[in-house]
């Protein structure tokens, strides 16, 4: 049949008063021209069709694992074959005469079809890489900046092929010549390949994964990608930061997923206790305190435990100093942790505590260390101050004052 067209079309040629050598040139190139129109034709009519049946099973299908072969163009990029298959098998029928032209035609579809091929790998790489994330385990070890490096070696590949193909050498001897130019393409992909050493040291170490909360430089928040050379940041304005990869590495930064993970998010706030309020319990003070019902049976304890020890070793209580006497900061301390014991928001299987610090010129700091049981930062704050917004008040009625400087 291509003979029959090439011969319709040089006769057509030869009555037009074309000598023969035009009227076949011609013919020919009507010819090839009609073969590659053809070809392209056949192609959209296939991926019409599929179009029409495959892909509408695909999308009502209940399965989600078929639908990223849509997503990653598997399908639509195997189609590109086809054009490329029918003109390389047609080619040197349609071009009888001119054997130079069909060979460089012939050439251009090979390159053609090392292309489509490695597009359709890489598409396969896409597809796994979506089903590995499908997976909690995932989150854990994310595998996108090796992917990214997968398809750059295929993608370079890819070309070292192509070069090889129309240069008639071997690809062993192409990666000879590009070895003297090693060191330009080390210093052009440098950050690419820093960026691949971080990537690897970050999910072999389990330093980073998506969804952490991280803070470093001007980002702050929860990680979203981890790429081949950036990490990107959403932070807790909603605004995005990206980081380089190797900066996480090669810098220091917080990763909060350990708090996350824990049963709690840590409260570890001091007040200051003004040195001249601290003093020993009179007899009326203690009344007085007795009727807070947090710390009644603390003092009603505490005071029989002191007169046992002193009646046991004879101390003259007719000094306030002699012997063992309750403050009203040791009880106003009782008074914070009993708070804290009965306060529903926070976890009571953590450590949790109220102590003294070091004093400054600033007064006696009084450190409550605890642990809120919802880690949500708006919610964690709320709960926070809802203990100090009570500690601060509180503090008066034990005859204390919060320093302040005047």
């Amino acid at each position: 049949m291509i003979e029959k067209y090439i011969e319709i079309l040089k006769n057509l040629n030869l009555k037009m008063g074309l000598n023969v050598g035009l009227s076949a040139a011609i013919a020919e190139t009507i010819a090839a021209l009609t073969l590659i129109v053809l070809s392209i034709c056949i192609f959209f009519l296939i991926k019409y069709i599929l179009k029409r049946t495959v892909y509408k099973i695909i999308q009502l299908s209940t399965n989600k694992y078929d639908d990223l072969l849509l997503k990653n163009k598997v399908i639509g990029r195997m189609c590109l074959l086809i054009p490329a298959l029918i003109t390389g098998m047609l080619i040197d029928n349609v071009l009888p005469d001119f054997p130079e032209t069909a060979a460089l035609l012939m050439k251009l579809v090979n390159i053609f079809e090392i292309f489509i091929c490695t597009m359709i790998i890489s598409s396969f790489v896409s597809t796994g890489e979506d089903l590995y994330n499908m997976h909690e385990m995932s989150k854990i070890k994310p595998i996108t900046g090796l992917i990214q490096v997968t398809k750059i070696v295929l993608y370079i590949l890819c070309v070292l092929i192509a070069i090889a193909f129309v240069l008639g050498t071997k690809i062993g001897n192409i990666l000879i010549s590009l070895g003297t130019m090693s060191a330009i393409i080390i210093l052009v992909f440098q950050d690419t390949i820093k960026g691949f050493v971080g990537s690897i040291q970050l999910s072999v170490n389990d330093m980073l994964r998506i969804g952490d909360w991280i803070s470093i430089g001007p980002a702050d928040g929860n990680v979203l990608e981890i790429n081949l050379t950036t990490v990107k940041v959403q932070n807790w304005d909603n605004t995005i930061t990206t980081i380089p990869t190797y900066n996480l590495v090669s810098n220091p930064f917080t990763n909060w997923r350990g708090m996350s993970e824990s049963g709690g998010r840590r409260i570890a706030r001091t007040i200051n206790i003004d040195v001249n309020t601290i003093r020993y319990c009179t007899p009326e003070m203690i009344e007085k305190y007795k009727r807070y019902g947090l710390v009644k049976d603390y003092i009603e304890q505490k005071e029989e435990d002191i007169l046992e020890y002193n009646k046991a070793n004879r101390i003259d209580t007719s000094e306030i100093i002699n012997g063992r006497q309750q403050t009203n900061l040791g009880i106003f301390r009782a008074y914070i942790k009993a708070y804290l014991n009965n306060n529903p928001k926070l976890n009571h299987n953590l450590t949790m505590m109220v102590r003294q610090m070091q004093p400054t010129e600033f007064g006696v700091p009084l450190q409550i260390y605890a642990f809120s049981s919802d880690k949500k930062w708006i919610n964690y704050e709320e709960i926070q101050s809802d203990i100090f917004d009570h500690v601060i008040s509180a503090a008066t009625m034990f005859d204390l004052k919060i320093y302040q400087k005047h």
